[in-house]
C-alpha cells in the first residue's frame, strides 16, 4: 500500500515538471512568433510607405497594419499570446530619446519655452473643462479624473499616472485608453491634411499637433506625415505637456487624500512627483546635449535617425495592436460624449494658442 501511495506522488512530480517545461517552451515559442509578427508588420509598413504617395507615410501604414493584425489575432483568439513583445510605450520612449540626436539644444530651448507656455494654458483649460462637463453628465469622479488627465495632457501615459494617483478602477483606465486610441488614430491623419489645406507653416502645424493629439506616438505620426520640422516641434511641444504628468498626478493624489477620501494619512510624498515624471524626457535632453556638442558625426546621426524611425514604426504598429475593441461595448454614451466634446474643445483652443505662439512668424 505504501508503495502504491508513493507512485501517484512521484508521477505527479514528473507530470508537474513536464507541464512546467512544456509551458515554458510554449511561452518561448509564442515569444518568437510575436517578435516575428512585429518585425514583419514594421517591415511591411516601411515598404508600403516607400511605394505609396508622400501623404501616406509610415506611421499611417504601421497603425493600419497593427489594427488589421489586432482584428485577425482577436478573431483567432491568440492576441494575448502574441502580445509578448508588443511594448508600445517602450518603443515610443526609445524613439523619442533617439530623436534628440537630430535636435539642436538651442532650438529645443527656443521651442520648449513656448511649448511650456502652451502646455500650461491647454492643460489647465482642458482639464477643468472636462471636469466640469463630466460633472454635468454625472460621470463617476474617478473616471472623470482619469479622463481629464488623458485628454488634457498626453493620453494613455497620463491616464495611467492619474489612475495610480487616485486608485481608480481598472475599468476606468480601460475605458479611457480605448477612447484615447480610437480618437488619436483619425486625428493623426486628419490634422496634417487640415494643416496642408490651410497652408500652415511647419512650426504652427507641429505645435497644433503636439498640443491636441492625445498620444505621443500619434503626435509624432502626424508630424512625420507633415514633415521633419513639424515632427520636431510637435515632439518638443508634447514633451512640454508630458513634463506636467508628474505635477498633475501629484496634485490629484493630494486632492483625493485631502478632499475625496479624507483618509487623514498625511500629505502625498514628493516621491509621487518623481515616480510619475516621464524620465525619457531626460534622455531626450541628454542626447540633444551630446548632439549639440558635436559628439555624433553626421554618419552616426544618420544611423541614429534610421534606428529612431524603426522604433517609431514599432510604436505605431503597437497603437493599432493595443486597441481593445471589446471595451467599447462597456463604455456607454456619456463618457464618449464627454471625451469627444473635450477633444473638440482642445482642438479649437490648441489651434488658437499654437497660432499665437508659433504661427505669427
Amino acid at each position: 500500500m505504501s508503495h502504491g501511495s508513493r507512485e501517484p506522488e512521484l508521477g505527479g512530480e514528473v507530470l508537474d515538471g513536464t507541464s512546467a517545461s512544456s509551458k515554458q517552451g510554449e511561452r518561448i515559442l509564442w515569444g518568437f512568433l510575436s517578435a516575428g509578427m512585429l518585425a514583419l508588420l514594421a517591415l511591411g509598413a516601411n515598404r508600403l510607405a516607400a511605394l505609396s504617395p508622400k501623404a501616406l507615410e509610415y506611421p499611417l501604414w504601421a497603425a493600419v497594419l497593427g489594427l488589421l493584425a489586432n482584428g485577425l489575432a482577436s478573431g483567432l483568439k491568440i492576441k494575448d499570446r502574441l502580445s509578448a513583445v508588443v511594448r508600445t510605450e517602450l518603443f515610443l520612449k526609445v524613439g523619442l530619446v533617439l530623436l534628440g540626436a537630430s535636435v539642436n539644444l538651442t532650438e529645443v530651448l527656443s521651442v520648449g519655452v513656448r511649448g511650456l507656455v502652451q502646455a500650461l494654458v491647454l492643460v489647465t483649460a482642458v482639464f477643468f473643462f472636462t471636469w466640469w462637463l463630466g460633472g454635468v453628465l454625472q460621470l463617476e469622479k474617478k473616471l472623470r479624473a482619469v479622463m481629464c488627465a488623458a485628454v488634457s495632457i498626453c493620453g494613455v501615459s497620463a491616464a495611467i499616472a492619474a489612475a495610480g494617483s487616485i486608485l481608480a478602477k481598472k475599468e476606468h483606465l480601460a475605458y479611457v485608453t480605448a477612447l484615447v486610441i480610437v480618437t488619436a488614430l483619425p486625428l493623426m491623419v486628419l490634422m496634417p491634411w487640415l494643416a496642408t489645406v490651410a497652408g500652415m507653416p511647419p512650426q504652427w502645424a507641429g505645435a497644433w499637433f503636439g498640443g491636441n493629439i492625445d498620444t505621443t506616438a500619434a503626435v509624432v505620426g502626424a508630424g512625420a506625415i507633415y514633415g521633419e520640422e513639424a515632427v520636431r516641434v510637435a515632439s518638443i511641444v508634447k514633451m512640454a505637456q508630458n513634463a506636467l504628468i508628474g505635477v498633475v498626478a501629484f496634485l490629484l493624489a493630494f486632492y483625493w487624500v485631502a478632499r475625496e477620501e479624507r483618509a487623514g494619512a498625511g500629505r502625498p510624498s514628493a516621491r509621487v512627483l518623481w515616480d510619475r515624471f516621464p524620465k525619457f524626457v531626460l534622455g531626450f535632453v541628454l542626447v540633444s546635449v551630446l548632439a549639440s556638442a558635436g559628439v555624433f558625426t553626421k554618419a552616426q546621426v544618420k544611423d541614429i535617425t534610421a534606428l529612431r524611425n524603426w522604433a517609431f514604426t514599432l510604436a505605431f504598429v503597437g497603437i493599432g495592436w493595443d486597441l481593445a475593441f471589446g471595451e467599447f461595448r462597456k463604455i456607454g454614451l456619456r463618457p464618449l460624449v464627454v471625451y469627444l466634446a473635450a477633444t473638440a474643445f482642445n482642438t479649437i483652443l490648441a489651434l488658437g494658442v499654437s497660432w499665437f505662439l508659433f504661427g505669427r512668424g
